[in-house]
């Protein structure tokens, strides 16, 4: 049996426990078949597009983000997984092979050269610099607390290490199914709005922008080297009703619902103002504090009927 792909990294702000509650809102050609194109411009973990693209009769993606450590991983898997592999499997082998103190020797070690060589491997070709780069990302994010991506001021990766028994550093099944899924792929790093000449009335477009905050210790934007503000998500939002007006094509983004701590908030009302608003369920998942973490709900914005 054909492994199905599913994410390759941890994200926060994934939505693989939001997927079922998802299916109810999308839109009805994805199940006829007259929607053959899919976009993500804020593509993280790609939890959607993995689950979207196995289950529906979808022909190509065009698929984006503006972390270009995260975009060359994409590409690197998209094109030279059995490379990457070989590398992985060097650290998942000296990992296992290493004490407590030794592994987290090792992690730093990662680290600190993924910070200082930044600058060298951004999404461009497929070279061996890029593969190492590629494995250290991956490695970084098995192995680090929580598989956190946070980026300090900077533009370090500053997240501290982990304590798993047995990460799954190199994952040669899944990798390979994800670069079998990804040959259908066009993979860009790049802001959002270059998706805009790609959508038509044939095309569902799912929006994951960062979240707005819900309170003063839940910004955690820190993707990029970018600020996502209210200005943004306005921005973000002039931008939907564009990609509605003039392509026709199908849109649902996902955000924070602010009435989780204060219910006079509309921000997202105004801002959507014509469109409906749907709140789905989701745990709280940021916070170290686990009697803080519990239901909240996120909203889904549409610009289609679903019946």
């Amino acid at each position: 049996m054909k492994a199905r792909a599913k994410p390759f990294i941890k994200w926060v702000g994934g939505k693989h426990q939001l997927l079922k509650q998802f299916e109810n809102h999308y839109p009805i050609g994805l199940k006829t078949g007259q929607i053959k194109h899919y976009i993500e411009p804020f593509l993280g973990g790609g939890a959607v597009f993995f689950s979207i693209f196995q289950k529906y009769p979808l022909q190509t993606a065009y698929l984006s983000d503006q972390n270009p450590d995260l975009v060359l991983a994409y590409q690197t898997i998209q094109q030279n997984p059995n490379w990457l592999l070989e590398s992985l499997e060097k650290y998942q082998k000296q990992y296992e092979q290493s004490d407590a103190a030794k592994r987290k020797e090792l992690f730093l070690t990662v680290r600190k050269e993924f910070n200082e060589k930044k600058k060298q491997t951004l999404s461009r070709e497929i070279s061996d610099k890029a593969v190492l780069r590629t494995a250290q990302f991956i490695f970084l994010n098995k192995t680090c607390f929580n598989g956190l991506f946070r980026l300090n001021s900077q533009g370090n990766f500053n997240v501290p290490h982990g304590r798993y028994a047995k990460p799954a550093i190199a994952d040669e099944e899944n990798i390979l199914a994800v670069s079998g899924l990804l040959q259908k792929a066009e993979i860009h790093h790049a802001d959002y709005s270059a998706c805009l000449d790609h959508a038509n009335q044939n095309t569902f477009v799912y929006l994951d922008p960062p979240y707005r905050p819900i309170s003063s210790s839940a910004n955690f934007t820190s993707y990029t080297d970018t600020i996502f503000a209210d200005a943004e998500q306005l921005k973000l939002a002039q931008f939907f009703r564009k990609l509605d007006k003039e392509q026709k094509a199908k849109l649902m983004l996902s955000n924070s619902d602010p009435q989780n701590t204060k219910a006079e908030d509309r921000f997202f009302e105004t801002a959507y103002f014509g469109y409906p608003i749907i709140r789905v369920s989701a745990s709280r998942a940021i916070n170290s504090n686990a009697e803080k973490r519990g239901k909240i709900t996120e909203i889904l914005i549409r610009n289609y009927e679903t019946a």
